[in-house]
């Protein structure tokens, strides 16, 4: 039998809803790593499911390096303006524009390809697979453009 501290403190690492935290912890005997392995499957089928559904909002996020030479405007879609308001999704389009700054994608598909720079065990399609199954809802990337001087 799997605790609710158990879950309760599962969910507060991985932000999934506590049923899904749940279902995984008990479906892994209580091992949190073999959970999290299940969770990211579940998560990967869930984009999957809703990749094809439309995204007509979103935001544009700005960003300017430090040293100010490099900058980037990003378009980052979803379904509702609920989504595009919520703070995973917002801090998904700065971390994305930080990227874009960093390794200069000629394009999308090179951008998905890529490993995220703030942590290298994950490409961008999975960090953005994991927030359409955490929001439940469809995300894509829109355009993009990085100028620097």
């Amino acid at each position: 039998m799997i605790s609710f501290e158990q879950i309760k403190e599962f969910r507060e690492k991985t932000g999934f809803s506590i049923m899904g935290c749940k279902k995984a912890l008990e479906e892994a005997a209580g091992d949190e790593k073999k959970a999290m392995e299940i969770l990211e499957k579940k998560g990967a089928q869930k984009a999957l499911d809703k990749s094809e559904r439309e995204t007509k909002q979103g935001l544009i996020e700005p960003y300017i390096h430090s040293n100010g030479n490099v900058g980037v405007l990003l378009e980052l879609n979803c379904e509702t303006d609920f989504v595009a308001r919520n703070e995973d999704f917002k801090n998904l389009a700065h971390d994305l524009a930080m990227h874009i700054a960093a390794m200069n994608p000629n394009n999308e598909k090179e951008l998905l390809e890529q490993p995220f720079i703030k942590d290298g065990e994950k490409t961008i399609d999975n960090l953005v697979k994991e927030l359409i199954a955490k929001l439940g809802e469809n995300i894509k990337i829109g355009k993009f453009v990085r100028l620097s001087i």
